[in-house]
């Protein structure tokens, strides 16, 4: 029986990605009852797969998109084909931001300053650039 939590979608390689990744988001949040803020999490997804698509080759492989509602929040995952680790998703060792004037690397910020946790971890395909946001209470 599949896992109602967790939500799994292949998207193609190209910008169309990101709106369907959007919508995606928003449904399962939705669907899903309380859960975290609906509008970061479309932004946050909006934002890696838009990475994914202008940062990776493609080679024909779709990016896939992982939504993975927990009982205190929900983790969004984003695997595309290529196994280098995203620009500067981590946090800088001595806590300097990135020059937000710059051109590139504001998404990365973005994640890291939105999110309550966010990383990359290799997969057998390429890596898996993920965040995960905290459960919202239900309003009355």
């Amino acid at each position: 029986m599949p896992d109602a939590s967790a939500w799994r979608i292949a998207l193609p390689h190209s910008t169309a990605a990101v709106p369907l990744a959007r919508a995606l988001v928003r449904t399962a949040l939705t669907d899903g009852g309380p859960s975290a803020d609906r509008d970061t999490a479309e932004l946050l997804t909006a934002e890696l797969v838009a990475n994914a698509v202008e940062h990776t080759s493609g080679g024909g492989a779709p990016i896939e998109l992982v939504v993975e509602l927990l009982a205190n929040g929900c983790q969004v995952e984003v695997h595309d084909g290529d196994p280098r680790p995203p620009g500067d998703l981590a946090a800088r060792p001595d806590d300097t931001p990135p020059d937000p004037w710059q051109e590139h690397g504001r998404g990365l910020l973005l994640i890291r300053t939105l999110s309550s946790a966010c990383g990359h971890r290799r997969t057998a395909r390429g890596k898996a650039v993920w965040f995960t946001l905290p459960g919202r209470a239900a309003t009355p």
